[in-house]
This record gives C-alpha cells, sequence and structure tokens, in this order.
C-alpha cells in the first residue's frame, strides 16, 4: 500500500514538504503525531490524526504516538485566544495511560514486527534539561525573527484582545521543535504528521533538524475536518464527542454519525474508516439512488462505533435506535441499560410520580391524567386508548382502568409511555 497514494483519494492531505513520498519509498519510516494530554481521553477531533497513523502503520511503516507531557504543561498557542490551565505530573501520567488504551484500537503495539506501534512522553526527556541548557543547545539554532514569522504567532500577537502571549507560549514551537530533534536522534523518526494548523511548529522541527545536524526531515498536514454547513466538527450542543463511554455513551457517538449530512458522509467514510476505495465507490453510489436509506451513514456509524467502542455496542444502539424510530418491542426495551435509556430518550418530557403509589397500584388513567400530566383529559385519554392509540414499555395499554404497579418498572425506576406514533414520556417514580 502507498501511504501517500492513499491519503490522498481519501482527502487527508493539506501539505507536505518535497521528498516526502520519496522518502517512505526508500525504507520503511518513523512518523509521530503529537497528542494534547490535557484530558484523560481523546475525542472525535483527535480521529484524524490518529487514523493517518493507522493507515502509516497499514502501508508498513512504524507510527509514534506522542503524548505531550511536557508541552502539555505549558499550552500551544495554535488556534488559542488565551492561555489555558496546566496540569500537574500525576494528572499527565493518567491521562497518558488512559490515552493509549484507547489507542490500542488503532494501532497494533504489542508485535514483535520492526513496524509496532510505541507511544512517548516528551516528559520523559524534558524534565531533566535545564533551562539554561535548553537555550545555549537548542534555542541558538532558532532566530526571534523565525519564530515571529509563524502565522500562529502573528495571529495571536495581533489579536484585538491585547491579551498578548507569553514568553512560555511563545517558546511553544521551540520545545515541539525539540521534541522532533530528540526522535530523529534517539529513534531515527523522519517525519511529523498533523492538522494543517499544526505546520508552522512542526516545520520548526525540520528546520531545527537541519541547522543542529545537517539531516533531513519532513513534514505532512491533513485538512482541519469541517462540517458541509461551516460548523465546528465534532461539536454537539452537549460539547465534545469523546471517545470515553464516561464522557459520550456509546449510543450518543453512533447517533452523532448518523446523523451527519450526505456531504458530510461521503467526506467522512473516506476520512474515519479503513474501507478500501471500490467498496466507498459502490456505497457513494448506492446511496446517492436512494438517500432517504442514509446507507452511508449507517455504515459510517457502524464502523466507527465498532472500531472505538466494540460489536457489542454497536448492537446495542441500533437497537436503542429501532426504540424510538422503529417498531421495536418491549423485550429490546427491557434490555436497554439506564445510561442508554436517558441517552434514547433525552428531550422528551419527563414526569416525576410517586413511587408508593405504584406498590399499592395505581389505574393507568389516574396515574396519566393526575399524576403525570401525558393527557389533558380522562376522555381524550379513552378514546386514544379505544384507537390502540396508547402504549406503556411499548406494550398496547388495552384498558386505560389496568392498574400498573412497580412490576412494570423499567430498571426499577422507569415507564415509558407512547401517545401516539411519535410522542414519547418518560415517567421517573421517586
Amino acid at each position: 500500500m502507498n501511504f501517500i497514494e492513499e491519503l490522498q483519494w481519501r482527502g487527508m492531505i493539506h501539505t507536505m514538504m518535497p521528498g516526502t513520498e520519496e522518502q517512505l519509498k526508500k525504507e520503511m519510516t518513523s512518523a509521530y503525531v503529537g497528542i494534547d494530554p490535557t484530558a484523560d481521553s481523546l475525542h472525535i477531533g483527535h480521529l484524524v490524526s490518529v487514523m493517518m497513523l493507522k493507515h502509516f502503520q497499514r502501508a508498513g511503516h512504524k507510527p509514534i504516538a506522542l503524548v505531550g507531557g511536557a508541552t502539555g504543561m505549558i499550552g500551544d498557542p495554535t488556534g488559542k485566544s488565551a492561555e489555558r490551565n496546566l496540569l500537574g505530573e500525576k494528572a499527565l501520567r493518567h491521562n497518558q495511560n488512559c490515552i493509549q488504551n484507547q489507542l490500542e484500537k488503532f494501532l497494533d503495539f504489542t508485535s514483535d514486527t520492526p513496524n509496532a506501534a510505541e507511544m512517548v512522553n516528551n516528559y520523559d526527556w524534558m524534565k531533566d534539561y535545564s533551562f539554561l541548557d535548553f537555550i545555549r543547545d537548542i534555542g541558538k539554532h532558532i532566530t526571534v525573527n523565525y519564530m515571529m514569522a509563524k502565522e500562529s504567532v502573528k495571529k495571536r500577537l495581533s489579536s484585538e484582545s491585547n491579551v498578548g502571549m507569553s514568553f512560555t507560549e511563545f517558546s511553544y514551537q521551540l520545545l515541539q521543535g525539540y521534541d522532533f530533534l530528540h526522535l530523529y536522534q534517539i529513534k531515527n523518526c523522519k517525519l511529523q504528521m498533523g492538522g494543517s494548523d499544526q505546520w508552522g511548529n512542526i516545520t520548526t522541527g525540520t528546520e531545527l533538524i537541519r541547522r543542529k545536524t545537517g539531516g533531513e526531515a519532513f513534514a505532512l498536514v491533513c485538512p482541519l475536518i469541517t462540517k458541509a454547513d461551516g460548523g465546528k466538527f465534532g461539536k454537539t450542543e452537549s460539547g465534545n464527542v469523546w471517545l470515553d463511554r464516561r464522557y459520550t455513551s456509546p449510543y450518543k457517538f453512533y447517533q452523532f454519525w448518523l446523523n451527519v449530512s450526505d456531504a458530510d458522509a461521503e467526506k467522512y467514510i473516506k476520512i474515519f474508516t479503513a474501507i478500501g476505495k471500490e467498496e466507498i465507490e459502490v456505497l457513494v453510489a448506492e446511496h446517492t439512488k436512494a438517500p432517504h436509506l442514509r446507507i452511508l451513514q449507517k455504515r459510517l456509524a457502524q464502523e466507527v462505533t465498532i472500531l472505538v467502542h466494540s460489536s457489542e455496542d454497536y448492537q446495542a444502539a441500533v437497537e436503542a435506535s429501532n426504540i424510538l424510530f422503529g417498531n421495536a418491542t418491549s423485550e429490546e426495551l427491557i434490555k436497554l441499560d439506564e445510561e442508554t435509556l436517558l441517552a434514547v430518550f433525552e428531550g422528551v418530557p419527563q414526569f416525576t410520580i410517586s413511587k408508593s403509589s405504584l406498590e399499592v397500584g395505581v389505574k393507568a388513567i389516574d396515574l396519566l391524567t393526575d399524576s403525570a400530566y401525558v393527557f389533558p383529559s380522562k376522555g381524550e385519554m379513552r378514546k386514544l386508548v379505544q384507537s390502540g392509540g396508547v402504549s406503556i414499555n411499548k406494550e398496547k395499554l388495552e384498558n386505560q382502568d389496568e392498574i400498573l404497579n412497580t412490576s412494570r418498572l423499567l430498571i426499577n425506576k422507569y415507564l415509558l409511555v407512547q401517545k401516539g406514533k411519535k410522542n414519547y414520556y418518560l415517567l421517573i417514580s421517586e
């Protein structure tokens, strides 16, 4: 597999330095991507560079994931309007371990092949490097003029906020450049990859390698992923879409991909999956014939959910989606855990009901008109029950006077009421 050709048809190359493709054709090459460890989970914004490393390993080359433990203590000014909070070593080590566990789903760290993936932390080589040694050994090779010319620096200095830029942040590109030099010298790493906003920092590294060692190193960056409507990729109303299920449930993760636009689905399926070119062309053609079937979105959501979570989580997410949008049965509803149940019915009207009244039993008509205002009147409820339009936990309510008790509760706490085809209400017993 030719790595550059693979990335080109997938739309994953923004810029690369001349000679990059020739270097990769010449020998197995090591390349690294830097990951910011300020959280203990990656989010889907990280997935582009992680997929680059995945394709890189598939092409027979060696991927290195660099966790920026040292640089994470400083903060990259790229694209930021203000300085960020800095983390201590204990928190950074915890975050590094969590991130490696996630990366193991994408990269092979354990095989004994020469191109097994590695994870490194720049804190390990920076923690004992004195400031005086650093400015003597590294600082003298890069001029202030060179650093000031970088787009990220110019943008920050000319911002209207007048926040300015601390020396700490200004030195960031020099530290990132030193990472590249260190990996070049210790691990023969000749390529750094990342997003297009990192071009300035990455090329500082190639320049430092050239000036300090006379050697040649390379840079390759991918485009920043955008949405067709101009919105920011990977952001929802509740914030980032995380890879860790504690922050974004598998159901919500699946729904994110399922709900992307047609234009975005065609772009994302190339970037975020390892599906081959011919198969993607077939999927795109099928989707174009019948867009309403959302073939691309369904396959994209399937591939990414299985890759990040598991086949079981994907299946559970599909079944949960059917509960809201399809003809699911009460058996499928009963299988949901509390996290997924609340995620599926997030946003539907909720009512709190007395658990003690359910313990003695209460008529459905009294519960749904007096305790929870699902129906404005008993007359309206009777009519809809008679026409078969009311369900409790996905089972049709045959008689409005049916006694409901705690045995009907989902997870010993919830009742799901369906009024007509599309109106759901979640009753929470306390």
